[in-house]
């Protein structure tokens, strides 16, 4: 009996008439059987849409083939139907390789290590990487590789230059900032465009930068919040994953607020993952669309 494989294609561009039809006909040509799919075209696009600049288009379609899939056979195909300025991935339905940085909070981090052991993370963690080395007897708990990288006596292009030597070892698809509290530079930032994943201690953009359970008590907020958003070049204003929020009053001190918060953090931290790490989100400008 020949094991079944499963896949993503994942397609974004402008929108067209029998997109759909065109993609699911490939599909079936070639006999590859359709699990699921989801497809949205962009509302803020759509209303200022004209016959030469159409609203935008996104699809993810989850399939299987009967054996090993001839993806380039299958992406040229469709490259042959579709508009060239259609984006096209061909993704294998398989955990993504991570590797966490954190510097001294452990909540984030234990609990993506307690979803690993337990095979609930779709990722394999390669390595933890920290500026401090706080962390290392819980992350050594689990058998994973723990590298300590002094900042101290760097510069921040020093610091991240041996942080990228230590990830090159091991090539990950994604970087989870598990409270790694350093502002990353511009440069670090372009190895891996698009696949750094932060989780701020903030309903963003309220309260960005430090002391945000502090600026939300003196605020005298009625809710609390954390967000999981893509890294960029500007402070914690990336593309948003994934928020939630947690009610307050007056009787919750910022000590209480900030205990609140972590739980938060970790659950939002948590989904996010599951849904990049799931291919269901797109980026789109400074925006996600999340399947």
């Amino acid at each position: 009996m020949t094991d079944t494989t499963k896949h993503i294609l994942l397609m974004d561009g402008p929108d067209q008439t029998g997109l759909i039809y065109h993609v699911t006909g490939v599909l079936f040509r070639q006999r590859l059987n359709i699990i699921r799919n989801d497809e949205y075209v962009s509302p803020d696009d759509k209303s200022t849409a004209t016959a030469d600049r159409p609203g935008q288009f996104f699809m993810r379609t989850e399939f299987e083939a009967s054996g090993p899939l001839d993806g380039p056979a299958l992406l040229t195909e469709l490259r042959q139907t579709l508009n060239p300025d259609i984006n096209l991935r061909l993704n294998p339905k398989k955990k993504k390789n991570i590797v966490l940085l954190v510097t001294k909070e452990h909540h984030c981090l234990g609990e993506l290590l307690i979803q690993y052991a337990f095979d609930e993370l779709d990722a394999d963690i390669l390595a933890v990487v920290s500026n401090y080395n706080h962390l290392q007897p819980l992350v050594s708990k689990f058998g994973i590789p723990f590298h300590y990288v002094s900042h101290e006596h760097k510069t921040r292009e020093e610091h991240e230059e041996a942080i990228l030597r230590t990830l090159a070892i091991y090539e990950p698809e994604y970087l989870v900032l598990a409270k790694y509290m350093r502002v990353l530079t511009p440069g670090f930032v372009d190895h891996y465009h698009n696949r750094i994943i932060n989780i701020h201690h903030s309903f963003l953009p309220a309260f960005i930068g430090a002391s945000p359970y502090k600026q939300a008590h003196e605020r005298g907020v009625k809710i609390i919040g954390a967000t999981a958003h893509f890294v960029n070049n500007d402070l914690d204003e990336g593309p948003i994953i994934m928020q939630d929020v947690k009610e307050v009053d007056h009787r919750h001190t910022a000590t209480d607020m900030a205990t609140m918060g972590r739980d938060v953090e970790k659950l939002v931290l948590s989904k996010a993952l599951k849904l990049v790490f799931n291919d269901r989100v797109f980026i789109h400008k400074n925006r996600t669309v999340v399947f």
